[in-house]
């Protein structure tokens, strides 16, 4: 049966600049918010799960207003006049408690806001006009994927109600290698990077969840990829919310300074029906 319900989405932001030289994510950024539009109607808000914004217990950052954080250093100045000035989303911070707290998650409620730089930098390009409201929830990053997942099936209903879940990292997160020997941004993919992205790809088209969790051990070069996981957790949140019953989809693949996936992907029954719609 056809459905509007949308697909929960995880997308790697990579790193700030990818604002200022959106490259290949970028483009693709650009098509996945009329792709979107097109397949299930505009969102009427977007729950953010960002590696930027984490608590010691879930928080819904529940501002009737948000105002851009620009939460990095070292960067040109042209990255620090960038606005992304989203409106909240207060009305769905009490639906989201409630389906959190019926799962036995204790959640609080901040009334106050503002967008971290993993979700802005996508979110200009997606939604550019700033129009959809945006409900940020903090999540907690020392928890392992099993649990992040669990946590991610308590907010699956809010497909069904027109809310985007989206989770935003990185597939591939080591910042030592970028600062470390600055490579060009168009720099060719190092092999430990190639390697741990077609593990999570041939591991999520076989559904093959135990791998998933455990991917700290099975994954190849996981603890390089990621010396902490913080980037890479959201995909699971994301992951849950879609549930077990369809392989995760890749939507997009790319990668920048040669080590910083730029993977995106969909999740749920409605993934195919996304993927399909920017392929048309």
């Amino acid at each position: 049966m056809m459905t509007n319900a949308l697909p929960p989405i995880f997308l790697s932001h990579g790193s700030p600049m990818v604002a200022l030289e959106p490259r290949e994510a970028g483009a693709f950024w650009q098509r996945l918010g009329p792709a979107i539009d097109a397949a299930f109607g505009r969102p009427r808000a977007i729950l953010a799960i960002s590696a930027h914004t984490t608590a010691s217990e879930p928080a819904l950052l529940a501002a009737a207003q948000h105002h851009t954080i620009h939460d990095f250093g070292g960067f040109p100045d042209a990255l620090f006049q960038m606005r992304y000035d989203a409106p909240g989303a207060p009305e769905l911070a009490e639906r989201v408690s409630r389906s959190l707290r019926d799962a036995g998650v204790a959640v609080q409620r901040i009334d106050d806001g503002g967008l971290d730089h993993g979700i802005w930098t996508a979110l200009r390009f997606v939604y550019p006009q700033a129009d959809v409201p945006v409900l940020p929830l903090a999540w907690v990053p020392s928890l392992p994927p099993a649990q992040q997942f669990a946590f991610g099936e308590a907010l699956a209903a809010l497909g069904d109600e027109g809310v985007l879940v989206m989770g935003t990292g990185s597939i591939t997160h080591n910042l030592f290698k970028v600062f470390g020997g600055r490579p060009a941004v168009d720099a060719p993919e190092i092999p430990e990077s190639a390697a741990f992205r077609h593990w999570v790809h041939e591991r999520s088209a076989q559904r093959d969840w135990a791998a998933l969790f455990d991917y700290r051990r099975q994954a190849p070069h996981a603890a390089l990829m990621h010396p902490t996981d913080e980037h890479w957790l959201p995909w699971y949140v994301a992951a849950g919310a879609g549930g077990r019953d369809a392989a995760p989809l890749r939507l997009h693949a790319s990668v920048t300074y040669g080590c910083l996936g730029m993977d995106a992907y969909a999740f749920g029954t409605q993934a195919a029906r996304l993927h399909a719609t920017l392929n048309d």
